[in-house]
């Protein structure tokens, strides 16, 4: 006959430290204080574009995130400043639940203290917390997911399985990375135990349960070709050479050097307890699967997260624990230099920052990159201006151009061959004149009977500097022809 787990252990008496609360309300408050500085970042344009067509899924991303960016607009109006009001608020959320985490492993009030003031001077949750980016709600549903998973070890009570199903089956309408964290876990249970929750049906009925909330985003998937996979598969050949490349230095600067350190303590703490010890083994079998896809170097910041929770409840019994508070406080003015728009955004290119943030540099000039498109577009006459399409190379263009077309009296409609804005269609047939960016010119020229270099973009830091803006006549195919050429993934 099948058992399941029935023994239900109190729940931890040890109280919220006050300094985790105040920690997290800070960062909260810190992060909309400066969330009108720089700009827009190239994916906050482009989740925004993605809202204003609701879907239960699009190529390149779940439904989540764009839809977070449609409601934002709608209820706090159409500024970056709406954008960032949830990632602030997701950002104060995951520092809570490091210290929650720390809590259930044992920390007192000065485990939790560290773990709170860690997380919210580290890297990865300021950046994920300034900008509108799919990170942000991923870190909140993987927390979570982590902490109920702690509670079901140390406390057997496999209740909360129904809850972890029900955040899974959320997160996957964010990414579907929540999948890597639960099969890593599963691999650590079945390697080093207890093995016994896995007898549990309360664990198969939150699978189940899971699924099912994930079903239509699964559905989606089927019926289209399995297009995240694709994407996947993309993003390995784009970028999954540099990423592996990368990943082991950005383990240590995601949080940061010491939150490092502390995190090695965590790992050893996790594998010293054999009802956890299934939570130190995810952590290396999630970073072989990143490595192995290519995937990006933050794809595991939820178990370094965890780790350094576990690890503060042992730092908070070092004799040498002011040294760490030193160094946690010179990692935080780092980390908020790196992470924060602090840096003049005049004087960001060429910079440190520029050069480690990808955030940073692709949220300066958005704008500006629309009003020269503008100005070459109101430049060319007045009969080839009132046909002309805009065309832009990747979404990041497109998604500034559509922000302030109606500013810049642009045409409303932006088209591009990136991800999912393929699938949108390409101009109506009979268009004769194309103002791109992005696009080489000698590209375009093999698909235009002419083509004009009317300048290229200035004052970037990112990759946009020195996009050409290219001014087109008359395509040797009809659209519905050159369409397939125009499609890309990245």
């Amino acid at each position: 006959m099948t058992t399941t787990i029935t023994e239900v252990r109190p729940a931890t008496r040890l109280p919220l430290s006050r300094a985790a609360l105040i920690a997290a309300a800070a960062t909260t408050v810190v992060l909309l204080a400066v969330s009108p500085w720089y700009g827009y970042h190239r994916d906050e344009l482009y989740f925004r574009m993605l809202g204003e067509r609701p879907r239960l899924g699009y190529f390149d991303t779940p439904p989540l995130t764009p839809m977070i960016a449609r409601v934002s607009t709608a209820v706090f109006g159409d500024t970056v400043v709406a954008l960032r009001v949830v990632p602030a608020l997701c950002a104060g959320a995951v520092v809570l639940l490091v210290a929650l985490v720390a809590r259930e492993l044992g920390g007192e009030r000065t485990a939790q203290a560290l773990a709170a003031a860690g997380t919210a001077t580290s890297v990865l949750p300021l950046v994920g917390g300034h900008s509108l980016l799919t990170l942000t709600p991923d870190l909140v549903l993987w927390m979570a997911v982590a902490l109920l998973v702690i509670r079901v070890l140390l406390r057997g009570d496999g209740r909360l399985w129904i809850w972890i199903g029900v955040l899974a089956g959320i997160a996957t309408y964010n990414r579907d990375l929540i999948a890597m964290l639960l099969a890593a876990i599963g691999v650590g249970i079945l390697a080093t135990g207890p093995r016994e929750v896995l007898r549990d049906r309360r664990l198969w009925i939150g699978a189940a349960l899971a699924l099912v909330i994930a079903s239509p985003n699964l559905v989606y998937q089927a019926t289209h070709a399995w297009p995240q996979l694709q994407m996947a598969e993309a993003l390995k050949i784009d970028e999954g050479a540099d990423n592996r490349l990368t990943f082991l230095p950005l383990q240590v600067l995601l949080l940061g050097p010491p939150q490092a350190v502390v995190c090695v303590a965590g790992w050893r703490r996790l594998w010293r307890d054999r009802r956890l010890r299934a939570l130190a083994v995810a952590y290396p079998v999630a970073c072989a699967l990143t490595l192995y896809s290519g995937g990006r170097p933050d794809y595991v910041g939820a178990f370094l997260l965890y780790l350094f929770a576990a690890g503060c409840v042992s730092a908070a019994a070092w004799r040498w624990r002011p040294v760490l508070v030193a160094a946690l406080a010179l990692n935080a003015v780092v980390a908020v230099v790196l992470a924060l728009p602090v840096v003049p955004a005049g004087s960001l290119r060429g910079t440190p920052v520029a050069a480690v943030n990808e955030v940073a540099r692709e949220s300066v000039g958005m704008r500006s990159l629309a009003e020269q498109v503008a100005g070459v577009y109101h430049a060319l006459p007045e009969q080839d201006r009132a046909g002309a399409v805009l065309l832009a190379e990747n979404y990041g263009e497109a998604g500034a151009l559509d922000r302030w077309s109606g500013e810049l009296k642009l045409p409303a409609r932006v088209y591009s061959g990136h991800n999912e804005l393929w699938w949108w269609g390409p101009p109506p047939e009979g268009t004769r004149v194309v103002v791109s960016v992005g696009f080489p010119p000698d590209q375009l020229s093999t698909v235009f009977t002419r083509c004009s270099l009317a300048r290229k973009v200035d004052g970037m830091p990112g990759e946009e500097q020195d996009a050409p803006i290219t001014v087109c006549y008359d395509p040797r195919l009809s659209w519905r022809d050159l369409w397939p050429r125009a499609r890309h993934y990245s």
